[in-house]
């Protein structure tokens, strides 16, 4: 049964909607000739983001006085090893921006969780010291054997199963509605959608191809490219529109604007001889969904990733809280060549920023890059970064718009990513799966960037 309710993870359009009065949050009501479509409400994220392009955002994710007038809400998100880390972070940072209390559990005998693409996360607490606390919303990510690992966690199963009885609210994505939650009876009457792997899974009846799905308190989504506007979905429901609104306009969501999602300079090839090795340096206060959604696109590709820490720890915090463990620290990382180096940072360039922007190890390993014409990019406030240092004279290049007046080079502002060169340049945040697909492109063509946005189900150009 098709539902008439879809969302583009890529160019956000959106049905009519309609009020209900005794309801926070805005629904959407099937027109579907099913009794049970008739029965089901969907609601509607139409406003996260705003019809008019989005130009400078203030540089606060949610302003003080919407804080205020929020019920603190409080989030479990359950990792185990292989979950995917892009539905994970990407989760718990948009529901702490929007102001929500997140504890991220390790169903595992640690804390430290491998992730599917090789991540390495560390988890607030233990899911034994959830079990009796109660929770407005239990959010699980997915990703195998991630998913799997949730399914066989009772104390899991228990605290889950007493949210649905209890009809708070619960959701899953990519694997986890077909692997997780169905085993465990928590899908009955249901319409539920998931990743298009396992859709075959679902109770046929109920099985719904759209990219969310609301059905009563559960909430359904399909994999890493959808996660963006499964999180917002879930704001919405715990804190209203205003509050999506605004969230979904900080994170950069890509609007139907009429604005192109890449531009591309001086176009040269990116022809390495050999599989290509990639750096991505970290620090505490870098944006945790642009590091993960590098990492976990650029490993999906096949592409040899090393994450290396600046700090004296291997462990960072990232901006919104998230712990993760680099491989190497940058001295180890800087022993070895890299055909790409990527620049991640916090949002407004503030204190990862500077940690970064710091490091002489970094700023060598940069300069020779450069002047081995090598590839290079940064992402969000980092080519304010790459401009003081030099290297990104004469090209053209984009920026988070907090920033993007701070360029003095050619400004490409309508695009969110923009390729000159061996230079590549993004707003950062949302617009980040298009840059790192656009590298995977770049690196081995067309088809294999599309490949590997059809597993994230993530709307790709087919030309």
């Amino acid at each position: 049964m098709e539902s008439l309710y879809s969302i583009s993870p890529s160019t956000l359009t959106f049905p009519s909607r309609r009020r209900c009065p005794n309801d926070a949050v805005a629904v959407l009501r099937s027109s579907s000739c099913s009794p049970v479509a008739s029965q089901e409400r969907k609601r509607s994220v139409s406003t996260m983001v705003s019809a008019k392009p989005i130009t400078k955002p203030k540089p606060t994710t949610i302003t003080t006085e919407t804080i205020e007038t929020t019920t603190k809400k409080k989030v479990l998100v359950p990792i185990g090893h292989g979950t995917e880390e892009m539905e994970a972070v990407i989760l718990v940072d948009v529901l702490r921006r929007a102001g929500a209390h997140v504890v991220l559990a390790s169903v595992e005998p640690e804390v430290e969780v491998e992730a599917s693409s090789g991540t390495r996360l560390v988890a607030d607490a233990s899911i034994s010291t959830c079990l009796d606390q109660d929770f407005d919303l239990i959010a699980l990510p997915g990703g195998m054997p991630g998913s799997a690992r949730l399914r066989d966690c009772e104390i899991l199963r228990k605290i889950t199963s007493k949210q649905a009885e209890e009809k708070r609210l619960y959701g899953a994505i990519c694997a986890a509605p077909a692997v997780t939650l169905l085993p465990w009876g928590l899908l009955k009457r249901k319409q539920t959608t998931c990743h298009p792997a396992f859709m075959d899974k679902l109770p046929r009846f109920w099985a719904v191809k759209s990219n969310i799905q609301v059905s009563g308190e559960l909430t359904t989504s399909r994999g890493p490219g959808t996660a963006f506007v499964f999180a917002l979905s879930l704001v919405e429901q715990l804190f209203g529109e205003t509050v999506a609104k605004e969230v979904g306009e900080w994170l950069l969501l890509p609007v139907d604007d009429g604005h192109r999602r890449k531009e591309e300079f001086n176009t040269v090839e990116w022809s390495v001889d050999r599989n290509p090795q990639v750096l991505i340096p970290v620090a505490n206060g870098s944006e945790e969904i642009e590091v993960v959604t590098v990492v976990d696109i650029l490993r999906r590709a096949k592409v040899d990733v090393i994450v290396a820490s600046v700090e004296k720890s291997l462990q960072i915090v990232a901006s919104q809280d998230t712990k993760i463990v680099a491989d190497k620290s940058i001295n180890n990382a800087a022993e070895s060549i890299y055909d790409l180096i990527i620049l991640p940072v916090r949002k407004g360039g503030a204190v990862g920023a500077e940690r970064l922007h710091k490091s002489k190890v970094l700023k060598r390993l940069l300069k020779e890059q450069e002047s081995a014409g090598r590839i290079y990019g940064a992402m969000c406030s980092s080519p304010v970064f790459l401009q003081k240092q030099g290297l990104i004279k004469d090209k053209r290049a984009t920026a988070h718009p907090s920033v993007i007046s701070k360029l003095t080079n050619q400004i490409v502002d309508g695009a969110g990513v923009v390729i000159d060169g061996k230079l590549i340049t993004s707003r950062g945040l949302a617009t980040v799966t298009d840059f790192a697909l656009a590298i995977v492109s770049k690196l081995y063509g067309h088809a294999r960037a599309r490949s590997v946005a059809e597993g994230l189900v993530f709307e790709y150009p087919r030309n």
